[in-house]
């Protein structure tokens, strides 16, 4: 089939908790979406873990639902972090282990004490956490060195799907626990330094593009179809957004708050958060997700028994001031734009007087805050994107706008992972891209200045007193 009667392309999102896929026309227009839930299993305290045939499954049924027909592309992305061990076939060798998992907490703390923590971000830009590929490669060498032993690729979730899919063993390079961001390929001294060598073999190769081909029709695509393992979830989402100039950010008010900027350098700042390799060279995504983002909200509003239904009028009703908010409502602390695992959220300036709807609106503008301190580290000196659900409230979009001192482009595509990873795929074939998703833009009407500068003096106060460990 000649590319030029293929002007669809399909996206795939394997997400945490469910899988959606989308079919999008050559204009950008989202012709069809399907999705269907997973399980994530809390199989003991601070372990979470995946059945890999479940998840692979849940592709083949949106796939199934969607009917998209010849495409010129399938992309996938999907969730990043974590370890999924598999044979040579694709097939898994244990559970895969969540990037929510904290079974490698120890391995963590060790290499902090140690400094190869602080040595993997200075070399990398990268800063490992308990749910990391490196640290669970680690865990399983020393905990489950037979399972290794079994395996022929620790991966990534969207390259275990890609692999069952097409047959094709590869990573791109956003997916590299061990790269070294001038090679864009495996850090070989890396490895060593972290007793890894021996496990290289389980590393799949690194590729510019990875594109395999459908080996069984499926949904109405023919076997041949090109599939292609585009970057996992954050650059898959700031490819959709449009985040294409350095300086440009994205920010996704989700249930954490997502903050990236694409930049020409590698992060060496404060050592937190993900340098991100992106497919076009000497282009990287700083990208710092704060632990909490709408998950804060929703705390408070079950506090008084409110739930987002109430959030117009609380918003509309509230007056933040005499109130201070520090939203590190996380259990585990802090990740960006510093690494803090025993922060804790502060409300100062309570009093009879307090209303819910000052909290909410006090809340929200914390949050905000949040996003400003990650923003502005990561280097955001361009257009900002944002969606997620803390942007389906205009009254907080508004927030966000006036706190951040800059317009808002709020995307109107809430499947942006999808559309990005439909945009790789088309790029790797060699198609014409989707056009950039439209946007509602929002500008800022009033300023938030001073009392962001008293939310960093509060920060730094607070770090000072939070212990260094649990």
């Amino acid at each position: 089939m000649k590319r030029s009667e293929c002007a669809h392309a399909v996206g795939v999102d394997v997400g945490t908790t469910v899988t959606k896929a989308v079919v999008f026309a050559a204009d950008g227009t989202a012709l069809r979406r399907a999705a269907r839930p997973t399980v994530l299993c809390r199989t003991g305290p601070g372990r979470y873990e995946q059945d890999t045939e479940v998840v692979t499954a849940s592709v083949l049924a949106v796939l199934d639902e969607l009917e998209p027909g010849p495409v010129a592309a399938v992309g996938v992305t999907g969730q990043g972090d974590g370890l999924w061990a598999v044979d040579e076939a694709g097939h898994s060798v244990r559970p895969a282990i969540s990037w929510l998992d904290a079974r490698a907490a120890d391995i963590v703390a060790e290499w902090t004490a140690s400094g190869l923590l602080r040595h993997m971000f200075d070399r990398t830009g990268n800063l490992p956490f308990a749910g990391n590929a490196g640290p669970l490669l680690a865990w399983l060498d020393r905990h489950e060195p037979a399972t290794l032993g079994r395996a022929a690729t620790a991966a990534y979730c969207k390259d275990v799907v890609v692999q069952r899919l097409t047959g094709l063993r590869a990573t791109d390079v956003s997916s590299v626990p061990f790269l070294d961001p001038g090679t864009r390929d495996y850090d070989p001294a890396l490895l060593d330094t972290l007793n890894l060598a021996h496990r290289r073999n389980l590393l799949a190769p690194v590729l510019a593009a990875p594109v395999g081909e459908l080996n069984t029709a499926v949904g109405g695509l023919p076997s041949g179809t090109p599939v292609v393992s585009a970057p996992y979830d954050l650059p898959a989402a700031a490819l959709g957004a449009g985040v294409a100039k350095v300086g440009d950010g994205l920010l996704i008010a989700g249930t954490t708050l997502a903050c990236q900027v694409l930049s020409d350098r590698i992060g060496t700042g404060e050592p937190a958060g993900l340098t991100l390799t992106t497919w076009e060279p000497g282009r990287w995504l700083r990208a710092l997700p704060a632990m909490v983002g709408t998950a804060g909200l929703d705390w408070v509003l079950n506090l008084a028994g409110a739930t987002t239904d109430d959030l117009p009028a609380l918003l509309a009703d509230g007056d933040s001031t005499g109130l201070s908010v520090l939203p590190f409502f996380a259990e585990a602390g802090e990740r960006a734009p510093f690494v803090a695992p025993t922060a804790r959220a502060r409300i100062d300036g309570l009093h009879t007087g307090v209303t819910l709807a000052d909290l909410v609106v006090a809340t929200c503008e914390a949050i905000a805050y949040s996003a400003r301190h990650c923003l502005t580290a990561a280097g955001l000196d361009g257009e900002l994107y944002a969606g997620g659900g803390g942007m389906r409230s205009p009254a907080w979009a508004q927030i966000f706008a006036d706190v951040l001192g800059r317009p808002v482009r709020v995307l109107a595509d809430e499947e942006i992972g999808a559309r990005g990873a439909a945009q790789a795929a088309l790029r790797a074939v060699g198609s014409a891209e989707l056009p950039p998703p439209s946007t509602t833009d929002l500008s800022p009407r009033r300023s938030h200045d001073d009392r962001y500068a008293d939310y960093l003096t509060a920060v730094a106060n607070a770090r000072s007193t939070w212990r260094t460990a649990p």
